[in-house]
């Protein structure tokens, strides 16, 4: 059986799938020393889901662990409401809801829903400017979800050494970019 893709590593495979080799491999430093302040902003938005100090109300599920196994996806959760069915996934700034925000809201309902809950809503909140956003279920976005099963489909077929990025821009915004022998930046 192949490993579980994380869920979080959807968001990353679009953004680039080597920078997925280079999380593993760094997983083990300090994260101040390859992390940038967006990135070190974002993992402070989900401290209080971490050590669950963001309600004690005892419908609300907080940083579970989930799992699907016709997606073969695992992860975490950050926020489920289980009265009202909806999930949330809290990020500490939005300005652009990506693909892979969505992808990683859909493995999460996949795996909750196979673990017999019953998902309503899927909604971000922007944390710094105190804003929702909701979006639609997988069925009813059925251009999405073809999406979602193609990312997967890709992330189970990628071939690291066949690999080409052809986004300098991509590159650039990468802290991994002076360690990839593949990136399009000099230096």
């Amino acid at each position: 059986m192949e490993n579980p893709i994380l869920i979080t590593e959807l968001n990353d495979f679009i953004f680039c799938p080597l920078s997925i080799y280079f999380h593993r491999m760094y997983s083990e430093l300090d994260r101040i020393i390859f992390q940038d302040s967006s990135q070190i902003n974002g993992t402070n938005a989900h401290k209080s889901i971490d050590t669950r100090e963001y309600s004690d109300k005892k419908s609300i599920l907080l940083g579970i662990s989930v799992y699907s196994e016709e997606w073969n996806l695992s992860g975490k959760i950050d926020v489920f409401d289980t009265e009202t069915g909806t999930l949330i996934e809290r990020k500490n700034r939005i300005t652009t809801i990506y693909d892979g925000y969505v992808f990683q809201l859909y493995g999460q309902y996949f795996a909750l829903t196979e673990m017999g809950y019953s998902v309503n809503h899927l909604k971000f909140y922007s944390m710094s400017n105190n804003k929702t956003y909701y979006i639609p279920l997988p069925h009813e976005d059925k251009i999405m979800f073809a999406k979602f099963e193609k990312l997967v489909n890709d992330i189970r077929h990628f071939d690291f050494e066949e690999y080409i990025q052809t986004n300098k821009l991509k590159c650039e915004k990468c802290i991994y970019n002076d360690y990839c022998d593949k990136s399009l930046c000099e230096g």
